[in-house]
């Protein structure tokens, strides 16, 4: 079942639906209550269910705790929220007038276990009387698509690489741990746990991760039970794993929208007729979008205009053999019954006639020279011996912009695992490329990658690339994400175990390891097992420091080839070349 399917269903039952069955006085008859949430509990809830769902279940207004609210003092509010100091704090605070509370009573739903520290608090507060319901419902990540999920953590990327962040590196690996466990708890996974031992902090985010599952499966024991879900795996990766499908310009439609376009929150702006600008949310709700989002730019605009043709045809409307904006818009106008379906097809010509516009500008050229320094071989497959003659005149160029030079230099530091200070130097005065953003280039060795060397290039493993380049390929595209060779290994139980070790061993069976006894407060994780959970096994990956858009496609990608695995993706946030 998809992540926001499952996510949706645990906010509405085990949050919503389970206070109206236990305190609603006459059942059946609606009680209004208040929904109070906050930042990333607000973007669970905005991404898994409609405000039409809410009020039929007597939410009559979402607010946000951090937020001066009006008070409410005649009606109940059920705050589901992420135990941080912040939220905490302004829990507390709406309850502490003796006079005036900000409400009746509350009801409070954790996203994931409260730290003993903030229990205590709670417990000696004035809020301790007025709260009626007091659960963790074991959801702190985002659902970002049916396979992808963020943890709405960017600032992963600082504390997990930055040697100046280091201070917070604990307490920010024991929220990521939580977190990931959280995800797993919805999942129903109890998954053997693999990491990127090349890097070494994967390996105790690993052994946080186990521990935080443990405690999740003491309170829950059928967590992740059968044959098929004894194979699954949660594979723990660091951001250096593979640095160059962060920094290419992919040209499939969902992944170059994202990168080329001013797509904020997964909202695309444009003008659909002079004067009047449009906002689209590009999300899962949009068939067509998920249709198109993993198909390369060539083909997009011409399935979009079939699509058209066959719809046209359907409805017996007139229309020409290719469709311009032009057209579109004026059928739109002149039948309002197919608005909703015509302005899709809109919008998707849209995007992609934007995403070409971009592309011709002078990405075109950027993209050969890119997966000449990826492949490390042209279109023809023959190896390439002078990779500087392509770059400088990019580096020349005034019309390419510096982050794109960035781009193009970080890639080829790293196609020659390293490069000497006097290099660096004479590239970056090629590229004109600013003081203050010279070190964005430097702190690529923080993710443990040879960037400078001098006589003491470090050894860098380099996992055997499977040969995928056909006939068929673009010439624009012959690079494939590492995550995809990883993920297909780990299935077919080829991946390499000096690299990739298992963090205890691979379950051999759903009773392989034994889960120890709750240590927790009560049995706070109420984890009812969905009936209609898919028993498929699944390869979990999540990447710390982010996910790129061309590794949530290899999920979806292997999903469909291996019939019989489901892959998710995932990381401490979702990112593109830009950030």
């Amino acid at each position: 079942m998809a992540l926001k399917t499952l996510v949706g269903n645990k906010i509405m039952n085990d949050v919503i639906r389970a206070t109206v069955k236990s305190h609603n006085k006459q059942q059946g008859k609606i009680e209004w209550r208040v929904l109070v949430v906050d930042d990333l509990s607000m973007r669970m809830v905005s991404a898994c269910t409609k405000m039409h769902e809410l009020s039929a279940e007597g939410i009559t207004i979402v607010e946000t705790v951090e937020k001066n609210r009006e008070p409410m003092p005649a009606m109940e509010a059920i705050y589901l929220i992420t135990p941080t100091v912040q939220s905490v704090r302004c829990l507390m605070s709406d309850f502490q007038s003796q006079n005036r509370t900000q409400y009746r009573a509350a009801h409070v739903y954790f996203t994931e276990a409260l730290p003993e520290t903030y229990f205590k608090q709670l417990a000696s507060s004035g809020v301790v009387k007025h709260i009626k319901t007091f659960v963790e419902v074991n959801v702190s990540f985002l659902p970002y698509e049916s396979q992808v999920f963020s943890l709405d953590t960017p600032d992963a990327f600082q504390f997990y690489y930055n040697p100046l962040r280091a201070s917070e590196r604990n307490q920010g690996m024991e929220k990521m741990a939580e977190q990931i466990a959280t995800l797993c708890s919805t999942l129903g996974e109890y998954p053997s746990i693999r990491y990127r031992a090349d890097f070494d902090r994967n390996g105790e985010l690993a052994q946080l991760v186990q521990q935080k599952l443990d405690a999740y499966k003491a309170d829950e024991p059928t967590m992740g039970e059968g044959p098929e879900k004894a194979k699954s795996q949660l594979l723990i990766l660091d951001r250096g794993f593979d640095t160059t499908s962060a920094l290419l310009h992919e040209l499939t439609f969902q992944a170059m929208a994202f990168d080329l376009l001013d797509i904020n929150n997964d909202v695309y702006k444009y003008e659909a007729n002079p004067g009047t600008m449009k906002e689209v949310l590009l999300d899962e709700n949009d068939d067509l979008w998920v249709e198109m989002r993993h198909q390369h730019i060539a083909v997009v605009s011409q399935n979009v205009t079939k699509k058209l043709k066959k719809f046209n045809q359907e409805k017996r409307v007139a229309s020409t053999d290719k469709a311009s904006i032009k057209d579109l818009s004026q059928m739109i106008k002149k039948m309002p019954q197919h608005q909703k379906e015509l302005a899709k097809f809109s919008t998707h010509l849209h995007l992609a006639e934007e995403c070409m516009k971009n592309y011709q500008g002078y990405i075109d050229k950027l993209c050969k020279v890119e997966q000449d320094l990826a492949m490390g071989t042209d279109a023809e497959g023959e190896k390439i011996r002078d990779h500087m003659r392509n770059i400088v005149p990019i580096l020349l160029d005034q019309k390419v912009t510096i982050k794109d030079k960035i781009r193009i230099i970080l890639l080829y530091i790293q196609s020659k695992n390293g490069i000497s200070e006097e290099n660096l130097t004479k590239l970056i005065q090629h590229a004109q490329i600013p003081a203050e953003e010279t070190s964005i280039i430097k702190n690529m060795s923080n993710l443990g990658v040879n960037v400078v060397v001098d006589g003491n290039r470090k050894k860098i493993w380099q996992m055997k690339r499977k040969e995928r380049v056909t006939e068929q390929t673009y010439q624009m595209s012959r690079w494939t994400p590492q995550i995809k060779d990883i993920i297909e290994d780990a299935i077919d139980d080829k991946l390499d175990n000096n690299h990739f070790p298992f963090l205890s061993g691979q379950r051999q069976g759903s009773m392989h390891r034994q889960a120890p006894n709750s240590a927790r407060f009560g049995r706070w994780h109420k984890d009812n097992k969905d009936p209609q959970t898919k028993n498929l096994p699944r390869i979990i990956c999540f990447v710390v420091g982010g996910s790129s858009f061309s590794e949530m496609r290899a999920a979806y990608e292997v999903t469909t080839e291996r019939k019989n695995w489901e892959v998710i993706m995932g990381g401490s946030h979702l990112i593109t070349p830009e950030g």
